[in-house]
């Protein structure tokens, strides 16, 4: 690196860490929109792995989404209701291993929720693995079937690593989204067992460091045209929180920015995961009219107009190069996940 590439590194540096305090400042002013339905975060241990997530109407996922996670080991979970009309925040503040906020402001000026859970993470998660997860999303990693998150973060902290990065993979039925009945409690992957396999296309982001990645079924279905402008899928959900952390978008990054270098630079592999991505359960159809109207979820919503417009029609995903989910062997094979060392 030469001496003018140095300073410019540097005064990115010292702009990200005025950009970190700012964010940090964000989430103090957001925590008046907070209100607590049932906190038991006094039960959370020192060891404890947590979980944070702001939802919505999520009811029907929480289930499975619940019992997965406590399966890998999650001890406590950080929720925030915005809004739900379900009977989710209901559902929620009966979980004895759950702590739940609400608020009805906007979702979108909160940071999509990321101020919020901020707040929660400053106060409750210091010192604490934290997965940063939405609803949809269902963490696996080489070996989970055997192994419990305590044995992944141990083994990164010997690794001397605090983050730890996942592709999330947009999984989807064979047939019309409609077609496929789904009851809280079900396994989602029993009908969403499709993905696609090998149309990513990933650039390392020279600000944050982070990885950005694209493809899947939603660039080829639905931004085929414009596939720069699909949905970024590269995360990471899983941190040795400190209270000086914040993310920047999503959990797609985050600052410090060394923190989302959950690859390796020099060529090899690091260990890496898959969100199992559940957004395509019938319930989309109905649920992307009302998203449309309520442009909650994207910082362009009118750019998804049209996203959302083709979801509304019920589509069929499956097409003759999708690829049924065996496990996560085959993903490792594939190249959508890495042991990295980890055996």
């Amino acid at each position: 690196m030469g001496r003018m590439d140095r300073l410019n590194d540097l005064a990115m540096a010292y702009r990200l860490r005025w950009k970190r305090r700012r964010l940090l400042l964000r989430a103090f002013r957001k925590r008046q929109q907070l209100s607590p339905v049932m906190d038991r975060t006094a039960n959370i241990a020192a060891d404890d792995i947590l979980a944070a997530s702001t939802v919505r109407n999520e009811r029907a996922r929480l289930p499975f989404f619940l019992d997965h996670h406590r399966h890998l080991g999650v001890r406590h979970f950080l929720f925030v209701d915005n809004g739900s009309d379900d009977g989710t925040a209901e559902y929620l503040a009966q979980q004895p291993d759950v702590s739940l906020w609400a608020t009805k402001h906007s979702y979108k000026l909160s940071r999509f929720g990321v101020d919020w859970l901020t707040w929660l993470q400053y106060k409750h998660a210091h010192g604490h693995w934290c997965l940063t997860l939405d609803a949809d999303e269902i963490l696996i990693y080489p070996y989970h079937d055997s192994r419990p998150l305590s044995a992944l973060v141990e083994w990164l902290e010997r690794q001397g690593r605090q983050s730890f990065g996942a592709l999330m993979l947009d999984m989807y039925p064979k047939g019309r989204l409609s077609a496929q009945a789904y009851r809280a409690g079900d396994d989602p992957f029993e009908t969403l067992c499709w993905f696609d396999g090998g149309n990513y296309m990933i650039r390392r982001k020279p600000d944050l460091q982070n990885l950005w990645i694209q493809g899947g079924v939603r660039a080829r279905r639905f931004f085929t045209a414009e596939p720069r402008r699909a949905p970024t899928m590269g995360k990471v959900p899983l941190v040795k929180w400190n209270r000086r952390f914040a993310y920047v978008s999503s959990a797609h990054s985050l600052l410090p920015r060394r923190l989302n270098r959950v690859y390796d630079g020099l060529g090899g592999e690091a260990a890496s995961g898959v969100l199992l991505h559940t957004k395509f359960l019938s319930a989309v159809v109905e649920r992307s009219a009302e998203e449309k109207q309520r442009r909650e979820h994207f910082a362009n919503s009118a750019l998804y107009d049209a996203y959302y417009d083709d979801l509304t029609q019920d589509p069929d995903l499956w097409c003759d190069q999708s690829t049924r989910l065996t496990g996560w062997r085959q993903l490792e094979s594939m190249g959508l996940m890495s042991r990295g060392g980890w055996v």
